[in-house]
């Protein structure tokens, strides 16, 4: 059915939302020569239309790592695809396309261009938290073709969910984000508490025990969170991980945070 299987000539990767929407690792240094394992990049989340950054985005930090609350700006698929496609065609690495995938008809839509562009490799898609096992189902059904789907799901869905989509079609799942939330640290917002997605090296045995379970349950899955080192991407591939995505590790300063 594919017109390529997943498979990734190495296993590392960034994960969505990290580096911007087109590859360039220059100025990340080697990472402890971590780089010269990439084997694939994944864009930022990207939605059908233009979406704007959250309207008090935040950044609070706790031991071990950060919340990061930016509501996914991105320009929107047309017009990513409009600026880089060929960029994408061109890259070293394969491109596997994030997608905000919670409306099926419209991520049909986006899924059904994506298999027409040179070097896409997968497409990732990424849901809202609390949303229907049935219709992340749905989106499977309705977006199955020619390029590998991937989905990332929380941690708690992977065992639930995982391998329904697997024996339904999909290629792999992938570790999305864990939310929480923190006190502001705003003063005028004393009390106020802030959701959004948490990163940092504290998120790392949480990630290896989901890890470890998918595998046991033979689902393919691509480890994130917590991977900031070489021990730590070598754990979870020993857990059974066929990927691993870094994350924070790999930001820049500039347009790579604004976009994310």
């Amino acid at each position: 059915m594919f017109k390529q299987d997943l498979t990734f000539r190495k296993p590392l990767m960034n994960a969505a939302g990290t580096l911007a929407l087109t590859p360039d690792l220059r100025g990340l240094g080697d990472l402890g020569g971590l780089l010269d394992n990439f084997g694939a990049f994944v864009t930022n989340p990207l939605s059908l239309r233009p979406r704007a950054a959250a309207a008090q985005p935040a950044l609070i930090e706790f031991p071990g790592g950060f919340l990061l609350h930016t509501g996914l700006p991105n320009p929107g698929f047309h017009a990513a695809l409009k600026r880089y496609a060929r960029r994408w065609s061109d890259s070293p690495l394969p491109i596997i396309v994030h997608l905000m995938a919670d409306r099926p008809e419209e991520t049909q839509q986006m899924v059904r261009q994506l298999e027409d562009l040179e070097n896409v490799a997968a497409v990732e898609l990424g849901f809202a938290p609390l949303l229907a096992d049935d219709i992340i189902l749905l989106v499977l059904e309705m977006c199955l073709g020619e390029l590998p789907l991937i989905f990332s799901l929380q941690s708690e869905q992977v065992l639930s969910l995982g391998p329904r989509l697997i024996q339904n079609g999909a290629a792999a799942i992938s570790l999305s984000a864990p939310r929480g939330a923190l006190p502001s640290p705003s003063p005028e917002k004393k009390g106020e508490l802030i959701s959004g997605r948490l990163f940092g090296p504290a998120l790392l045995p949480r990630a290896l025990e989901a890890v470890r379970s998918a595998a046991k349950l033979g689902l393919p899955i691509i480890g994130s969170g917590g991977a900031y080192s070489k021990e730590a991407v070598a754990a979870m591939l020993m857990a059974g991980a066929l990927g691993v995505q870094m994350e924070a590790a790999l930001w820049l300063p500039g347009e790579s945070k604004r976009d994310s």
